[in-house]
């Protein structure tokens, strides 16, 4: 949900006017909103790189993963870790347009613990994998476009430890 809509929400549930405070708050988010905006279609336009740039690091770093007997090894598991990679990258978008994490646990985020736990992913590699995606993401992003973005990408790191 968006800071607009909340604001909205949130008066109206309390029968009232938004206040000064709130109304800041959406002056920052509309703002912010073309910047945003160039943020999430650069990380767009950049999937495929970022992808194959962060799982070279995850491999790097992780080379268990992608030997006998790890959860990456063999073609077909592999290329489901780059797959939730990209679907990782457009939830972090989708919270960046949003200008609010809230779309991303909506959407993405909430049974993934579990579902991973299931099928026995270790949440330590998954926290270092969503990192790896940070790391290749962030180094496309001017230092200023960097710091608007990394929030997202560490809450999915924070949720994932």
């Amino acid at each position: 949900m968006s800071v607009v809509s909340q604001v909205i929400l949130k008066a109206d549930d309390e029968l009232r006017y938004p206040s000064s405070g709130e109304l800041k708050s959406i002056n920052e988010f509309l703002r912010t909103g073309e910047q945003r905006i160039k943020i999430a279609a650069t990380l767009a336009e950049s999937e495929k790189k970022i992808v194959s740039e962060a799982s070279k690091q995850l491999w790097q770093k992780r080379p268990e993963y992608i030997s006998p007997g790890g959860n990456a090894y063999g073609q077909r598991e592999r290329n489901q870790c780059l797959r939730d990679y990209g679907w990782y990258l457009r939830l972090v978008t989708y919270g960046l347009l949003a200008g609010d994490k809230e779309p991303m646990e909506q959407i993405g985020l909430i049974g993934a613990r579990e579902m991973y736990n299931a099928l026995g992913v270790p949440m330590a590699g998954m926290a270092d994998a969503i990192r790896c995606l940070k790391n290749a993401s962030l180094g496309l992003l001017s230092d200023e476009e960097a710091q608007e973005a990394a929030p997202y990408f560490d809450y999915i790191i924070q949720y994932m430890s």
